[in-house]
Parts: C-alpha cells; structure tokens; sequence
C-alpha cells in the first residue's frame, strides 16, 4: 500500500497529516479558535437582521472538518468561552452572553463535532460529499441558532427564521461550494506528498 493509499483512506482529518504531539493539538486548537474569531469580523450587516453574514460559519466548519471532532469542540468551545468572557471576536467584534447571535456559536460547537465525525468517514474526500456535509454542518447552526435568536430577541418563530436563516442561504451555498474546492484539493495535494 503507498503512502498516499495510507494518508487519504477514511478515519483521517487532515490535522492527523502532522506528527502527533499535545503541543501540536494544543496549537490546532488555539489556532482553529483564532481563525474563527477572525472570520467573524468579517461582517457584513443584513437589513432586517441583528446577525450579519459572516466568514465565522465558514471558519468553524473548517476547524471541526480538518481537526476532527474532539480538536473542533475544544477549539469551538475556546472560541465560544472567551468570547464570552469578553474577548470582542465574535460576529462584528461583539463579546459577552448577550449577543442574540450566540446560538450561532453553540450551534457551530455542535457542527464542528458533526463535521469531524463525518470527516473520520471521508466525507472531505469528494466535491459532492463534502458539500453534503457542509450543508448538514450549517443546518446544525441553523437548528440551535435560529430559536436562540428567537428567544433572544423576543421575535417569533417566522419572523427569526426570516431574520436569521433565509438571508443566509445563497451565501452558505456559496460556502459549501468553496469547501467543495478547499477540502479535497487539500486531500490530493496530502497525497501527492
């Protein structure tokens, strides 16, 4: 069996590629909170909608795929502990337990886990089956972010899902269209190594 055989067959994440050490995961973690809370001050405000679009989804779908799910939550869960602790690194340089989007981010704890389990299946080997997975990652978000809001807010269950989910669909399918791209891309170049 090659090496490549050995890097890509399912039961992998792409963080497994590196040698294995606690000072590494300590790292991926870290990094995969960072690279969330920098994603999330990409925002661009929705009229209408007290959740901007953000490249924080993205971000955390990324770290949950490539670290694997124990790495993800730990990271999600850095993220989500010491933002609100009041570090202003999520959505729009927002910090603290107030924030109406911050479903969001326990839905994203959630879909990391999701999207490192389906990663250790390869579902990050495929364009279309890595676009599947992002799909489902999102509607985890969705699924916690959306009555979060809801209550939050103090809108009804149509008026938070016309104001924290319909605006955002065009944008996660462009979303899961780049991952189609970046995550197997990234398996091949793995293999080429």
């Amino acid at each position: 069996m090659s090496t490549a055989t050995v890097l890509a067959r399912p039961g992998r994440v792409l963080a497994d590629l590196l040698p294995a050490s606690r000072v590494k995961d300590a790292a991926l973690v870290a990094g995969g909170a960072a690279l969330v809370g920098l994603a999330a001050q990409i925002a661009v405000p929705v009229p209408g909608s007290p959740v901007p679009v953000t490249g924080q989804t993205f971000a955390a779908l990324l770290v949950g795929t490539a670290l694997g799910a124990g790495r993800g939550v730990l990271s999600l869960a850095l993220y989500a502990l010491v933002g609100m602790a009041g570090v202003p690194w999520f959505a729009g340089g927002v910090s603290g337990t107030a924030a109406p989007s911050l479903g969001y981010v326990f839905g994203m704890l959630i879909a990391a886990s999701v999207m490192g389990a389906l990663a250790r299946r390869g579902a990050d080997r495929s364009a279309w089956r890595t676009a599947g997975a992002m799909l489902l990652g999102e509607a985890v978000i969705y699924a916690v972010g959306v009555p979060y809001l809801a209550l939050a807010t103090g809108m009804s269950a149509g008026a938070a899902i016309a104001a924290g989910l319909t605006p955002f669909l065009i944008g996660d399918a462009l979303k899961a269209a780049l991952a189609m791209g970046v995550l197997p891309a990234a398996w091949k170049l793995a293999d080429r190594r």
